[in-house]
């Protein structure tokens, strides 16, 4: 009996997947709610692996490194979350539309549809901002942990500006935000 049930569990857990492919259905308060939720908590998961990464640097590089290798860490979320804000998320959303780059400028989204009842984005763009921007800042925590003592702390910062402001922006606006990728 207890087999059985845990087959039916199974299965009704591998199901669950499948209901949301149902893209032509008007999307409701509590999906919306949801989608937003599972961008927020999926994003504070992968910057408690970009915390793994420089744990794991901190113990890779010599006692008199630890300080700097624990500063590069932390540092590259600033300049994650304050270019990806002002530069990288307008790059890689808005006015792609099958090109290769979006439109500069400051991020000017607002959740106010959502708050007047119109549910038709799905989620929050501010928790995908947020989803985004930590991606942005585990691929400079991946670089970080490649050149670990291998380079100047400023000269890596000055790297992290230009992958989180440019480079990880055009990339993902290829396949995400609908760009020449996403077309193919």
């Amino acid at each position: 009996m207890k087999k059985v049930r845990i087959t039916l569990m199974s299965a009704a857990l591998l199901a669950l997947p499948a209901l949301a492919l149902a893209e032509d259905a008007p999307v409701s308060e509590l999906s919306f709610v949801l989608n937003t939720f599972s961008f927020l908590v999926m994003g504070v998961l992968v910057m408690w692996m970009a915390a793994g990464f420089g744990m794991l640097e901190a113990g890779l590089v010599r006692s008199k490194n630890v300080a700097t290798i624990c500063l590069k860490n932390i540092s590259l979320f600033g300049i994650a979350g304050i270019l990806y804000y002002l530069i990288g998320y307008n790059l890689m959303y808005a006015g792609v539309d099958g090109g290769y780059i979006g439109s500069l400028g400051l991020w000017s989204a607002d959740d106010a549809a959502a708050l007047a009842g119109d549910y038709s984005g799905g989620y929050s763009a501010a928790s995908d901002w947020f989803f985004q921007m930590v991606f942005c800042g585990a691929a400079c925590s991946i670089v970080s942990g490649c050149v670990a003592e291998r380079i100047k702390l400023w000269s890596f910062l000055a790297f992290c500006v230009i992958l989180c402001g440019v480079i990880y922006p055009i990339q993902g606006s290829w396949g995400w935000g609908g760009g020449w990728l996403s077309e193919m």
